[in-house]
């Protein structure tokens, strides 16, 4: 950058045509201001065709024309819109056509609160497309509140003023302040557990409030999670954040908006001459009707005792169908009285007979009858299975071999341990063994008859 840019003009040598003049101009222009950060507000944005963007960089007092060429727009990530503030960067020129002094830019940014702008109506989209801003979500608030939860800087003329609307219209509702910040990086995280601590408390309602403030000061109100939050609270709470211009997300998730906290406590805060007056007109309506009613009645009175014929005899009646009233009274509640006994009594023992101390009894019988009865049976049905083996023993004795050869008789055997059960089995000569009722005998075969022989059972 030159330290003396009018050095190169040579005013004192020459004379400019106009087209000389700005052609100058811009140069001087570009080479002293080559690149710099400009902040403000968009305004009177055009888009023509050609891709290029146009537009008006204002502030309070002052505003510059701003061109955003097609390759540099391109490159540009947040919608622009008339009304968004930004930070951008470029050369100052001049359009030399026109004599227009303007910034032509290569980087636009939001700044400020143009960012928390575009975050501000991103969160509301997203929210309103949800649900909860909807008039179906909305709790209505008590009309006559007895405890109020107060969510805010315990420091500051916010508490200030909400207990001094209430201490003014309605000083027996019981206030409760849950402290938290307002304002800074911790505010978000203590509002929503001021919100779920309030919400558990079993508060009629509640109030979310704060002092006026820049956007940025008020951010914690707009974040998702303080939104959320809200939503999530059983108990009705009105957002009062800021002042009456200032617009937060919480005022659109709350049950009702308040423009002030001031605004929000005299929403909830019975005037209480009002309701004095209430209650006085009330009374006197009440008065009027009793007189009313007294006067309807004490002329029905008078024409029923001018009707009236023998008070006396019709009170004799009355006291006589009473006495008769009662004495039937006092049967049919005896004999209830007594259905009721007896249906007692019988409940009793049917009581009785299902206690379970008798029930435990009657099993403790059982089981001492059953143990006594064990063994005895178990020695029973020995003895008899004892009965049976010896019986099937003796039997099965009688049909044994070694019965038959006790009786006299006798086996013979060969070589090999064979039975001979014929006399052609053997030969002359033939040593065999004969097995008795009591020992062996070793035999020789003198000699084999073939021929039936005839044996007496009688010998």
């Amino acid at each position: 950058m030159i330290k003396d840019p009018f050095a190169r003009l040579g005013l004192d040598r020459e004379v400019l045509t106009v087209t000389q003049l700005n052609g100058r101009a811009r140069v001087l222009l570009e080479d002293v201001f080559s690149n710099i950060w400009v902040e403000g507000e968009i305004s009177n944005l055009a888009r023509p065709a050609s891709g290029h963007v146009y537009f008006t960089l204002k502030d309070s007092g002052a505003q510059v024309r701003c061109a955003l060429f097609r390759q540099n727009a391109a490159r540009v990530r947040q919608a622009l819109k008339d009304g968004l503030a930004v930070k951008v960067r470029g050369k100052v020129s001049l359009f030399e056509g026109r004599g227009d002094y303007q910034l032509i830019l290569d980087t636009v940014e939001p700044a400020g609160d143009g960012a928390l702008r575009l975050a501000f109506d991103a969160l509301k989209e997203k929210l309103s497309a949800e649900g909860l801003f909807s008039a179906e979500r909305k709790v209505p608030l008590p009309a006559h509140p007895q405890r109020i939860g107060i969510i805010s800087s315990p420091t500051g003329a916010v508490i200030r003023d909400i207990i001094s609307v209430f201490r003014r219209r309605a000083p027996q509702v019981q206030l409760t302040l849950i402290p938290t910040a307002v304002q800074g990086r911790e505010a978000t995280a203590q509002i929503v557990r001021a919100l779920k601590l309030a919400d558990a408390r079993g508060f009629d309602a509640l109030i979310l409030a704060r002092g006026g403030g820049s956007l940025e000061d008020l951010w914690c109100f707009n974040e998702e999670a303080v939104a959320r939050a809200v939503d999530a609270c059983v108990t009705p709470i009105v957002s009062a954040v800021g002042h009456e211009t200032d617009v937060s997300i919480s005022d659109f998730v709350a049950d009702v908006r308040a423009p002030t906290p001031s605004a929000a406590a005299e929403l909830l805060a019975p005037d209480s001459s009002h309701l004095i007056r209430q209650v006085e007109s009330l009374h006197r309506r009440l008065v009027m009707r009793m007189r009313d009613r007294l006067m309807r009645d004490r002329l029905r009175l008078e024409g029923m005792t001018r009707r009236l014929r023998h008070p006396g005899e019709r009170l004799r009646q009355q006291a006589q169908r009473l006495d008769d009233l009662d004495m039937r009274l006092r049967r049919a509640f005896e004999r209830h009285l007594n259905t009721r006994r007896e249906r007692l009594l019988r409940l009793e023992a049917r009581l009785g007979g299902q206690h379970p101390g008798r029930q435990l009894a009657l099993l403790r019988q059982r089981l001492d009858s059953l143990a006594e009865r064990l063994p005895r049976a178990m020695r029973e049905g020995l003895k008899s299975r004892r009965q049976q083996l010896h019986s099937q023993m003796q039997t099965l004795h009688v049909v044994s071999p070694l019965a038959t050869l006790g009786r006299g008789y006798s086996i013979l055997l060969d070589e090999r341990g064979n039975a001979i059960r014929s006399a052609a089995q053997t030969q002359t000569g033939q040593r065999l063994k004969a097995r008795l009722g009591e020992g062996e005998l070793h035999v020789r075969v003198e000699d084999n008859h073939l021929t039936p022989v005839t044996l007496s059972l009688l010998d």
